[in-house]
């Protein structure tokens, strides 16, 4: 009847557990339930127990959780209803049934067992605590709150409750202090270490970004190097920028040429009055490209230093001119004395930075005077040209240039200005 009973409660509580209880419940399920059975009969294997009172314990371990089904909260209360109404079912007597409530409401968190079968079934609840698997088990807790909605712990703050519940808990038979004492004491320490090494971490970090701050605050060393490669990039931006503006004049005047000597070098002979118009246009796109040319003509140096010269600091290594002919080792050992030494390197961004200074005022210059006199010369360039045809009124476009020419040659040309002049953009 006994072992009818149990198998009996043990079908009703697999079949409860995988039907009635949400998939959130990740530690408190069938697998908690038959961890507890199993500790629960180690521990009925080496106490002195009646039969019925053997029956009892294995009838509340497998009973004690399957108020989860109903109402998380007030589980204990909710498991002890179902498992009246089970075992009334059975014909157990009440004495029993009263016994078996008695343990289950026992595993309560903040409960005090009153008799040996009571801490028994308490000890097996938390045996856990004792066994290799605890942290295993640990995690699946935290998870489960996490799932349920009832509370998020990081691994800290989770490691931190642990410490607490080990700290406090206690088992009450002899053979679990025997037997799961000791591991229960190894978990708790390895507990601790972690958190002890995580502390220790924690504590280094805090001192690193101190000392960072503090080295951020009292030097200007990050401030410095910010300001040489922002002002270094913003140099080397505006130089590609002027090279772009010179490229697209120099090409623009290039096409104007092509267009000029196609079609109005050939038409002097029969119109003579384009002469000097024609030679004051050329004569402006020759200088504008010439003065183009000028802007964006590399300069290079000597591209040699001594060793006198850097142990002086008064090479620039920063530049390819100033070393591009010396050998390998040697351009090595200059690097080498050069960054033995802090503010020889600062001084040498600043010669690079004020030398590409130097360069784009040039550049800058030049492309403003090749613009303007771009300008101008097309400005004269039209009048020019107007006053030729104003003075002799008898002459027209199609007398210069035939209709075939300007169709195909000028409007061509117009078409090539435009998408050279987009490309260059």
């Amino acid at each position: 009847m006994t072992k009818s009973l149990i198998e009996d409660t043990q079908d009703y509580v697999v079949n409860l557990l995988k039907d009635e209880l949400p998939s959130s419940f990740l530690y408190h399920n069938l697998t908690h339930t038959l961890r507890v059975l199993k500790s629960t009969r180690e521990l009925i294997e080496n106490t002195e127990l009646s039969e019925e009172e053997e029956t009892i314990l294995e009838l509340s371990a497998l009973l004690h959780d399957i108020g989860y089904t109903v109402d998380s909260e007030n589980h204990e209360a909710e498991s002890v209803k179902l498992a009246e109404a089970f075992l009334k079912e059975r014909n157990v007597s009440d004495r029993i049934i009263k016994t078996v409530s008695d343990c289950i409401l026992a595993t309560k968190i903040d409960g005090e067992p009153n008799n040996k079968l009571q801490e028994i079934i308490r000890d097996a609840d938390a045996s856990h605590f004792g066994k290799k698997y605890f942290f295993e088990a640990s995690e699946f807790l935290r998870k489960e709150l996490e799932l349920r909605g009832i509370k998020t712990y990081s691994p800290a703050e989770w490691r931190s409750e642990n410490i607490k519940v080990l700290t406090h808990h206690s088992y009450y038979t002899a053979y679990a202090l025997k037997n799961w004492q000791t591991r229960k004491e190894k978990n708790l320490a390895k507990l601790m270490g972690k958190k002890k090494k995580r502390k220790k971490k924690l504590d280094v970090e805090k001192l690193k970004a101190k000392y960072k701050a503090q080295y951020k605050n009292e030097s200007p060393e990050r401030g410095v190097q910010t300001f040489y490669r922002t002002a270094l990039r913003n140099h080397i931006k505006l130089s590609d920028i002027a090279d772009t503006k010179a490229n697209i004049l120099l090409s623009v005047n290039a096409i104007i040429i092509s267009v000029v000597l196609a079609n109005l070098i050939s038409k002097l002979d029969t119109n003579p009055y384009l002469t000097w118009p024609t030679i004051i246009f050329l004569f402006f796109c020759v200088v504008s490209m010439v003065l183009s040319i000028i802007a964006t003509r590399p300069n290079v140096t000597s591209g040699q230093f001594t060793k006198e010269d850097v142990k002086n600091q008064k090479v620039n290594l920063s530049f390819f001119g100033n070393f591009h002919k010396m050998e390998l080792k040697e351009f090595e050992w200059a690097i080498m004395e050069m960054v033995k030494d802090k503010d020889y390197i600062y001084k040498a961004l600043t010669k690079d930075l004020y030398f590409l200074g130097k360069v784009l005022e040039r550049k800058y210059r030049l492309l403003r005077i090749t613009y303007t006199v771009f300008m101008i010369g097309i400005i004269i360039s039209l009048m020019a040209f107007a006053i030729a045809v104003k003075n002799n009124p008898n002459v027209t476009i199609e007398d210069v240039l035939p209709q075939s020419n300007i169709e195909t040659g000028f409007i061509n040309k117009k078409s090539e200005i435009v998408k050279e002049i987009r490309f260059r953009i």
